[in-house]
């Protein structure tokens, strides 16, 4: 019989929906209930394309014994980390105060009152792999609580209060000014590039060893840091680590996009599952590398993701769904099916035994086997549980030439090869099941994504795409404002499905849904999505901004059941919310002159003191936006009508990464008077002449306009002058 959970819409809480468990969704009915019994309550947070979540439900959420055990002994609650950031928050903090580790899926007991007392991540039903068993987990938990519950609160409590002391801003005597630091100077961004430059693997790029995980926040920082003082190694860094990702197995070489992290450290073998931040990221790292390195590699691996974003994650209406699962069904043709063939397996949907490879292209296989790494036996070394024994995960192992010298070919039929070997076998892959599809719509990766494609369609100026990227972000921008934004009361809910639109938004969702409209205002001029940014700002700093302390909260702190109201500082897979949220602020600045916007950026960056390039590392973006608040505010804007004129001016501007540089592209009329409206500054720019007009301006004041593309080059060359930096 379906558990508490059947009517829930998250994706991941459906897939326990007929576990034997008796789950209950987060909420007042449970909480009563554990009151009510006097019983702990056991709380399990993941998320639906998490593999290690898949692997614990089928080993122990599907098992009679220790269903009947939570049953007896426990109030069981399952939550969606990605619905509920603040509820991960808030466990996570503790499982990796109490454990020094954190991760999904994470398990924590709590007093009926929601305090935790025990915690940790994936525990297998008996005791294994150095990792105590989940039901002597339970039985120990259970007596504990059965023996001495006053016992078991008390620790409890002296647990949640010491985090609590951990994360509580210090106190400032009564009328007494904030004690703050400065923004910390140039300097500090120098500090944190030799954060990284002491962490890269000069071997295979990235930092550190392995497991590997793409933070593309890091790569932005430190392009970031080149566009600021042109320090040479900045960039290379980057470049190298992207084009080493982007040859790897976690960039998948068929269908397109960027899997989770690479177990390994040359990013050849990934764990497989697909999230959406991650393509929004990586898509806007690669746009800056195009243009740092004036490498069109990088803008094709740019434009090979969102091409995988569109055909297979953006719903009917636009919006973009959160991800695709690692697992899927049915082995590979040609390899070993695993015991029982019913069973999901990570990667069964990517990876490729070399007999099939063998059977799909005959005589030209060795071609297609040495550009992909294809061996006999499987070319997964760092396969500890044997998941891909005898299958491989494409990557680009060979060039052109070394494959032509090789196997005798001519380069001109290696290309012939190669050109049809991409959709062969992705019209083969596409014959298997595919992977499970989280088709939940969550703002603040939609936020990141319509920022992605806004960016491609004003970097990618000469692409036949364009306008189809254009399109892409304002179809997924009008989808999110009829489905998630509520005009009247002015409230953003986070997450949408079914029909439904629910939970109310994080920090983070405000953020990053006025990061993508600000992006898409740059790509459009459409004075719409300028609004609708400001609107979120606004509410935004109304909700979250901490006026004693400066920086942003995650949450507003009205839901009593989430125990800590935190500020996230860190830069992880997705950027912090505060990170986005000053980058933000600079942009608006520099588009409206509005002090205020500058002000609270000035104070949020002043919280982390003169030394915050030494934690670099940790908040990478937040030390980018030291760089954008060194750098000197300045503005393009193009005037003139569609065509090819017009195109050879963003065609300057593109060429060049300018990251603390708003740009926009305005048709001249009744939009450009609209527009003025707001911002006076773009009133008195007309094109010259009747032909396209450039102007580029430093705070608002303005070099001569130019209608030649020479004259732009030499304009811009102002705008990319290093700082320089006594080291």
């Amino acid at each position: 019989m379906p558990n508490h959970l059947q009517h829930e819409r998250s994706p991941y809480l459906l897939q326990h929906a007929n576990n034997p468990v008796e789950w209950y969704p987060w909420g007042d009915v449970a909480f009563a209930r554990a009151r009510e019994e006097n019983k702990p309550i056991f709380l399990s947070i993941g998320y639906s394309t998490c593999h290690w979540c898949h692997v614990m439900e089928h080993e122990s959420f599907e098992d009679r014994s220790i269903a009947e055990l939570l049953s007896r002994d426990f109030i069981s609650i399952k939550v969606d980390r990605e619905e509920r950031p603040d509820l991960d928050r808030v466990y996570m903090t503790f499982v990796q105060a109490t454990t020094g580790a954190g991760g999904w899926p994470m398990t924590v007991f709590l007093t009926p009152d929601l305090h935790p007392f025990f915690g940790g991540t994936y525990f297998p039903p008996t005791s294994r792999w150095g990792r105590p068993g989940f039901t002597d987990v339970l039985a120990h938990l259970s007596k504990a609580w059965r023996d001495d519950p006053a016992k078991v609160r008390s620790a409890a409590e002296g647990l949640l209060t010491q985090l609590r002391d951990t994360v509580a801003a210090p106190a400032e005597p009564a009328n007494a000014l904030p004690q703050v630091a400065p923004v910390a100077s140039v300097e500090a961004v120098m500090a944190g590039v030799t954060q990284f430059t002491q962490a890269y693997d000069r071997r295979n790029g990235g930092f550190g060893g392995a497991p590997k995980f793409p933070r593309p926040s890091e790569l932005i920082f430190l392009l970031d840091a080149w566009a600021l003082t042109h320090h040479h190694e900045a960039r290379q860094m980057t470049v190298d680590t992207l084009r080493a990702m982007a040859l790897g197995g976690i960039h998948d070489q068929l269908g397109g996009g960027f899997h989770r992290y690479s177990v390994d450290a040359e990013w050849r073998v990934p764990h497989f599952e697909k999230m959406l931040y991650d393509q929004s990221q990586l898509v806007m790292a690669c746009l800056a590398a195009a243009q740092a390195s004036g490498d069109v590699f990088y803008a094709s691996v740019a434009e090979d993701t969102l091409d995988y974003v569109l055909h297979d994650v953006t719903a009917p209406d636009g919006a973009f769904y959160s991800a695709e699962d690692a697992d899927s069904l049915v082995p590979v043709a040609g390899a070993a099916p695993p015991a029982g063939s019913e069973a999901k397996r990570e990667g069964a949907f990517y990876v490729f035994a070399a007999e099939e490879v063998d059977r799909l292209f005959g005589a030209d296989a060795p071609v297609v086997r040495r550009r992909f790494g294809i061996e006999d036996g499987g070319n997964a070394p760092s396969d500890p549980q044997g998941e891909f024994r005898g299958l491989n995960i494409p990557y680009v192992a060979q060039s052109v030439d070394e494959i032509a010298t090789r196997t005798g070919r001519t380069a001109d039929d290696v290309l012939r090869i190669l050109a049809e070997m991409r959709p062969r076998m992705y019209e083969a892959r596409n014959l298997r099941p595919r992977p499970d599809l989280d088709d939940k719509v969550i703002t603040a990766w939609n936020g990141l994504m319509i920022g992605a494609f806004a960016r491609a369609a004003r970097v990618l100026v000469d692409s036949p795409r364009r306008e189809d990227w254009r399109t892409a972000a304002i179809r997924a921008a009008r989808s999110l404002k009829r489905t998630v934004w509520r005009e009247g009361d002015r409230v953003l809910l986070r997450r949408f499905r079914d029909g439904e639109a629910a939970v109310d938004a994080f920090c983070e969702d405000y953020a990053c849904l006025a990061h993508g409209l600000i992006e898409l205002f740059q790509a459009t001029g459409d004075i719409e999505m300028l609004d609708w940014a400001l609107t979120l700002t606004e509410v935004q700093t109304t909700k979250f901004w901490d006026p004693a302390d400066g920086g942003w909260f995650s949450t507003t702190g009205d839901d009593p059941s989430v125990l800590l109201r935190l500020k996230e500082d860190y830069d992880g897979a997705e950027p912090a919310a505060a990170s986005v949220t000053v980058r933000n602020l600079l942009q608006l600045g520099h588009l409206t002159g509005d002090a205020a916007f500058g002000e609270r950026a000035r104070r949020s960056l002043e919280r982390y003191g003169t030394e915050i390039g030494r934690v670099a590392r940790v908040m990478p973006y937040m030390v980018s936006n030291l760089a954008a608040w060194h750098a000197r505010a300045s503005q393009v804007v193009i005037v003139g009508a569609p065509g090819e004129e017009t195109q050879a001016l963003e065609r300057v501007v593109a060429r060049r990464y300018l990251p603390f540089t708003v740009q926009i592209t305005l048709a001249p009329g009744q939009a450009q008077q609209a527009l003025a409206e707001r911002l006076p500054w773009l009133a008195a720019m007309i094109p010259l002449t009747g032909r396209p007009t450039a102007y580029v301006c430093t705070d608002f004041a303005c070099q001569a306009p130019v209608t030649d593309a020479a004259d732009l080059e030499r304009c811009l060359e102002s705008l990319a002058e290093p700082r320089q930096i006594i080291l």
